[in-house]
């Protein structure tokens, strides 16, 4: 083997590693949101929860993303550890598939069904048409699918370019006998470890093993302790993961451990054990690439069959690794480790933005309670709804930030946009809670009684506003882009009313049934009531408005106003017949 073999095995390499990542990206891309839907179904049965990894990883085509994820969610509080215990066990067997995949690489024969399952055959067909689809097609998918089929041709290629290079070694003495020396057990668990460990990636690793196994010179002697060891190096993707997790999310790494190293321990134990009285001529045999995909399937799966119904005995060494203490476990609200899957992350930042919505609807709403009864239990809750909903804002936006520069799907995009949009109109909203704060002591200090006609106006006001507020937090919450259309017009009716209530004011004035400094406080309650439906309005328009792929509020705003949208001017009437006086006709 000289050097111009050795570059091509390099550069092979490089194009089996870079299509595995192309076509693992574009696949976890097309799946979108049926990852969160999938692995939201959250379970006790241990079994379905292994049916769930599998499923997850048999997609993504990477178990170490999926037990990535799985430890972002428990370390969200999104999953309890012993629901994470069976997706684990299940993403093991759901990585097998890609050997399976690349052991195609080693069909033999001339007939021309054989011929047509070799990727050197197919592998170009698919190269041509996934350019065709993402250079000419415009739908999102179709660019997906075509990236898909160029990320598995580049694959393949590479894997075709290192069993390639590697053909002068099977007349290498040194590298016969250096897997020769992985016959020994440990030495192949140690070295089929370290490998995983450097590239992360058990798939990888065996794509690797199946392009050497080219040569002839690897035996299942040597293969089966590499293949081991695989199992065990896949495991420091979430080890590093969880570094800086809660401690459950610490423990699900454990527990990826653990089901691997016990597996491992097991299973060379048994068969090395049988080896001795029974002898297995096939250790001598030279493996194939289906061989290995063989023995890579069904270390995995009778260690999942062995395992799963221990699922509990698992936990519970992951309890004696890191033990419980009295501090109460600490949840992340947005953990970056589920960037790595934006579908999953842009699916956490909305649910976290509706918790937030919720905070600043409760926070706006519990001050308006406190402008007619205060009292001080019900203020101090208001102060801390707006000082979570401040950070909130802070820890959404710089997460929003990061995940806007993954690579996102189109609705994704959008859903990311909105968020973007939305975020500081919550923030706001409670903000103007705070303020209300300020003017309801006011009021309860100075024992200020309005008129019975301006309070019978403010009553009508007030239910205007907390129904914008519920009408938009909903909306919001559901996605609900009709919902939404309804929210501009009562944000009209509102500003007509605070027009009105102003107007009526300075009549009092004049006629001397209200003071100036009553005039103050209601001016307050106005502007701060006038402005949460603005903010509203804002949020509903957002939604709107992205979902069109735009973002001209201006510009949309003039032509629901300028009159002839008969559907605006239809629930405008709706809302000022619900939203009137008490001495106002129909």
């Amino acid at each position: 083997m000289d050097f111009f073999n050795l570059f091509s095995l390099f550069g092979g390499l490089a194009l089996f590693l870079f299509g595995m990542d192309i076509m693992g990206k574009a696949l976890e891309k097309q799946a979108g949101g049926k990852l969160q839907k999938i692995l939201s179904k959250l379970t006790d049965n241990p079994f379905k929860g292994f049916m769930l990894g599998l499923a997850v990883t048999a997609v993504i085509q990477s178990s170490s993303a999926t037990t990535v994820m799985v430890v972002g969610f428990v370390n969200s509080g999104i999953m309890q550890l012993h629901q994470a215990v069976g997706i684990i066990m299940g993403s093991n067997v759901g990585t097998t598939v890609t050997s399976w995949i690349l052991s195609l690489s080693g069909i033999e024969g001339n007939s021309f069904w054989v011929k047509l399952f070799k990727p050197t055959s197919f592998s170009p067909i698919l190269a041509f048409i996934g350019i065709v689809l993402y250079m000419f097609c415009r739908s999102e998918k179709k660019k997906g699918s075509g990236t898909i089929l160029l990320g598995f041709a580049v694959l393949m290629t590479g894997m075709t370019a290192m069993s390639s290079a590697v053909a002068p070694l099977s007349d290498a003495p040194w590298f016969r006998d250096l897997f020769v020396q992985f016959t020994n057990p440990i030495l192949g668990v140690l070295a089929g470890a370290v490998l995983t460990a450097v590239i992360q990636s058990s798939s990888a690793s065996v794509g690797i093993l199946q392009a050497l196994s080219s040569t002839g010179v690897i035996t299942y002697g040597s293969a089966i302790p590499i293949i081991m060891g695989q199992n065990i190096g896949t495991c420091v993707t979430a080890l590093i993961s969880s570094v800086g997790a809660n401690k459950n999310a610490r423990r699900a790494a454990m527990i990826h451990l653990y089901f691997n190293i016990i597996g491992v321990l097991v299973f060379l134990s048994i068969f090395y054990t049988a080896n001795t009285f029974i002898h297995f001529p096939m250790l001598e045999e030279n493996v194939s690439t289906f061989g290995i995909a063989i023995v890579h399937t069904l270390f995995n799966v009778l260690a999942t069959l062995v395992m799963l119904p221990f699922s509990r005995l698992l936990e519970k060494l992951a309890y004696l690794t890191i033990p419980q203490d009295d501090a109460p476990e600490q949840f992340q609200m947005l953990d970056p480790r589920l960037l790595a899957t934006p579908a999953v992350a842009a699916d956490r930042a909305s649910v976290t933005t509706a918790d937030m919505a919720e905070l600043a609807r409760a926070s706006f709403l519990g001050a308006i309670a406190l402008t007619h009864r205060w009292n001080e239990e019900g203020a101090e809750r208001v102060r801390r709804q707006e000082n979570e909903t401040d950070k909130y804002e802070d820890a959404i936006g710089t997460y929003l930030v990061k995940l806007s520069t993954c690579n996102l799907t189109l609705k994704d995009s959008h859903l990311v946009n909105t968020l973007l949009h939305t975020i500081s109109d919550f923030e706001r909203i409670s903000d103007h809670a705070t303020n209300l704060l300020g003017t309801a002591r006011e009021i309860e200090e100075k024992n200020i009684v309005f008129s019975a006609q301006a309070q019978s106006e403010l009553i009508v006001l007030e239910d205007a506003v907390q129904e914008i507020i519920n009408r938009t937090v909903d909306c919001f919450e559901n996605n609900d882009l009709v919902a939404a259309s309804r929210v501009e017009p009562l944000e009209q009716v509102i500003d007509d009313l605070v027009r009105k209530i102003k107007s009526r004011h300075i009549a009092r004035l004049q006629t001397g049934s209200c003071t100036i400094e009553y005039g103050f406080v209601l001016d307050d309650l106005l502007t701060n009531y006038e402005r949460v439906a603005d903010h509203c309005s804002n949020i509903a328009v957002a939604m709107i408005q992205v979902a069109d792929d735009s973002f001209e509020t201006h510009e949309y705003l003039t032509s629901v106003k300028s009159g002839g949208n008969e559907n605006f001017d239809q629930m405008f009437r709706e809302f000022r017949g619900k939203f009137r006086f008490p001495d106002e006709s129909l």
